[in-house]
């Protein structure tokens, strides 16, 4: 996939997000990350489309897409922005589709398939736990990792000032840190990432504020109910878990009992770093 074209379609009142679509067949929906767009889907969006519809937009806030301003703790809630990638699969004429998510788009796409298991018939999520059992892990000195949520998690202001003083370091940090082979992030795509930030500050961070609000009280909702996830499961992973102090693989199935826990050697950008990795696990998932 050398030029990858995008078009914008409208998902909600005055929301449209930018997206590309590629190649012919059952639809596959990849969701990016942070710091990134869906410029981070480009290896694997181009060996899933051999034989799949494989549709990878830039979430609300996020890359092209559009950025409203956070007027309510919903803007960016992850049951918001779920909405969002049901109704552009729906424009794009998909009623069911399969869905991948990595990083902040794996907390999209676990919201999608927690409301709309009608919609999402397979579900891949790369490189995160679901928010409330991220915020449960996050203890002591070792959450010193995570210094970034607790920064966004703050109210309306300081966090939006001190990034935009100095986002390319902001985010240009997380590319450096989390990746364990630099050149799978080539200079014009770290380029494109950080420009996409530094013109998505306070959306980034309003998203990052609803995981430790609104978002917290829905997955602690779905866990009261006994509400699990349905469709096939697939969740790959860096061995990070035992770093903190946790079983990441028991985490997940507490929420689907039946799933496939891959973990693997890449770094947390593994869509860039591990591309026939990621796309195998997302193969043998679409075969459940």
């Amino acid at each position: 996939m050398s030029e990858i074209e995008c078009q914008r379609v409208v998902v909600a009142d005055g929301v449209a997000l930018n997206v590309a679509v590629s190649g012919a067949g059952s639809p596959v929906v990849l969701l990016h990350g942070f710091p990134q767009t869906h410029l981070m889907w480009r290896h694997v969006a181009a060996e899933l489309a051999e034989h799949h519809t494989v549709i990878f937009p830039d979430l609300r806030g996020y890359g092209a897409s559009d950025k409203p301003v956070e007027a309510s703790e919903d803007t960016y809630s992850k049951r918001t922005m779920a909405a969002d990638i049901v109704a552009l699969a729906k424009e794009l004429g998909h009623e069911r589709f399969a869905l991948v998510g990595h990083d902040r788009g794996a907390l999209v796409a676990f919201r999608a398939a927690m409301d709309h298991p009608e919609a999402v018939t397979h579900l891949a999520s790369l490189d995160v736990l679901p928010t409330l059992d991220m915020w449960s892990v996050m203890q002591g000195t070792s959450a010193a990792v995570g210094f970034h949520l607790y920064l966004m998690a703050q109210p309306p202001g300081l966090a939006e000032t001190m990034i935009t003083a100095s986002a390319d370091a902001f985010f240009g940090y997380f590319l450096d840190l989390w990746v364990k082979t630099p050149e799978a992030i080539p200079a014009d795509i770290r380029t494109a990432y950080l420009d996409a930030c530094r013109d998505a500050v306070p959306s980034i961070v309003a998203d990052y504020r609803a995981s430790a609000g609104i978002d917290v009280r829905h997955d602690q909702a779905d866990l009261d109910a006994g509400r699990k996830l349905t469709m096939p499961v697939a969740v790959m992973q860096q061995d990070w878990g035992s770093a903190l102090g946790f079983d990441a693989a028991a985490r997940w199935r507490a929420w689907a009992p039946v799933i496939v826990h891959h973990t693997t050697t890449s770094g947390h950008f593994m869509a860039e770093e591990s591309p026939h990795e990621v796309t195998d696990l997302i193969r043998q998932l679409l075969k459940r």
